[in-house]
């Protein structure tokens, strides 16, 4: 496998935060929620929408150029929606998509929680397809993102007991 770019570690991120905003916006359709169920999953999908905005902060005004004359950019970002779908979103027992399912406030967040985890072990593992600092730096930052969002999942469920 190649060395990922830092526009490539972010495309990953920012697909990864938009997938889970569709999921959990999706759910919130569902007919059977009680009240605090579906303010958690508001929550839930609007932390996504700040997640992909901090993980599009990490690039700076040279790399959004690169982004924009890089030609087959959308070729390279349906590729990376693809790499991330296929690792955290594809699989019917995958965490997110229990999540959206579960029966009640408590499974949403253990759910959700087990998402934050995946996507933690993915970066995890795209870590070491990364060499440029800049890019090492951005992997860092989003795992440390996600970390925090496993612990503030953690205390909604301990506020909830």
């Amino acid at each position: 496998m190649n060395e990922f770019s830092l526009n490539e570690v972010i495309e990953m991120a920012v697909q990864i935060e938009r997938n889970g905003f569709a999921f959990y916006d999706h759910a919130l359709h569902r007919q059977d929620l009680d009240k605090e169920s579906r303010k958690l999953l508001e929550i839930l999908r609007d932390d996504e929408i700040s997640h992909e905005k901090i993980f599009k902060k990490l690039r700076d005004d040279f790399d959004i150029k690169n982004l924009l004359d890089t030609g087959d950019w959308a070729m390279v970002s349906g590729y990376l929606k693809a790499i991330a779908d296929s690792h955290i979103f594809i699989d019917p027992q995958a965490a997110i998509n229990l999540a959206t399912t579960a029966r009640n406030y408590r499974e949403i967040i253990l759910h959700a929680i087990d998402f934050e985890k995946d996507t933690l072990l993915y970066f995890y593992s795209v870590q070491k397809y990364v060499q440029e600092a800049r890019a090492r730096k951005a992997v860092e930052r989003i795992i440390e993102e996600e970390a925090g969002h496993i612990m503030r999942l953690k205390e909604f469920l301990s506020d909830h007991k």
